[in-house]
């Protein structure tokens, strides 16, 4: 039987900033898609992005009264607001967690790893309360939901989605930053050739989840054995100790 590990009072309280940066994240796009919509109802469009924002919040200002009657700048103005508090906030967050980062040695030796930031490794030394609790970095790499679903019967194996059982946060953060590599390999064929030649031949979700389950053993390798991470040479890949 595999029990649950007890976190201890300050991984969970890493896990806590992390947690309401995360709503506050989510609560900030609902606030810009409620900026967006009211503004379109009356004409006022704008590009996506951080620029197309801050064009809207400009045309906020700048729009004459029969465009923004003045109760529809009024209600604009209330979401601005709460948007500008929610920005400080994330910031503060943002501060905070990065030093939690610079103070913990096995998020630092996290960083190293290609698609690894700030961000996703203090969330996987948080979470990752012991490594050896698993025996290889693929069973950590299935506790967090990155392995194909089973559907084998008759001596037939039959693979499907990933599980996405275990922990979506990190899932979530770990395929973030491997979309995040395969932007560079796009960008710098030469960096990452394999990678390259992967999206030559899977769709580019498959291998952002593929390389998000090898982001996972490599992550729990390097703190499992205490090592740092050791880049391979370009055409075999990224690696380290043996996950």
């Amino acid at each position: 039987m595999r029990f649950v590990p007890i976190k201890t009072a300050e991984q969970q309280s890493v896990l806590m900033l992390h947690r309401t940066r995360d709503l506050l994240m989510r609560q900030r796009t609902q606030l810009i898609n409620a900026l967006r919509a009211h503004l379109a109802e009356l004409g006022l469009v704008a590009p996506k992005g951080l620029e197309g924002l801050q064009q809207l919040m400009r045309t906020l200002t700048e729009a004459a009264g029969e465009r923004l009657p003045s109760d529809a700048r009024f209600a604009c103005h209330a979401i601005v607001a709460q948007l500008q508090a929610i920005e400080m906030q994330i910031a503060a967050l943002d501060k905070r967690i990065l030093q939690k980062h610079q103070a913990n040695p096995a998020s630092k030796r996290l960083e190293a790893i290609p698609g690894f930031g700030v961000i996703l490794s203090t969330a996987t030394a948080a979470t990752m309360t012991d490594p050896k609790a698993f025996k290889r970095g693929r069973e950590f790499a299935a506790w967090v939901g990155l392995v194909p679903r089973q559907n084998s019967t008759g001596g037939k194996e039959r693979l499907g989605s990933i599980s996405k059982q275990g922990d979506r946060y990190l899932r979530r953060l770990l395929v973030l930053g491997a979309l995040s590599v395969i932007k560079v390999a796009r960008a710098r064929p030469d960096k990452y050739p394999w990678v390259v030649k992967l999206l030559g031949r899977r769709p580019t979700k498959l291998v952002a989840v593929a390389l998000a389950n090898k982001m996972a053993r490599i992550a729990w390798a390097v703190l499992a054995k205490g090592e740092s991470y050791r880049a391979s040479t370009p055409n075999s890949g990224m690696s380290s100790a043996t996950a």
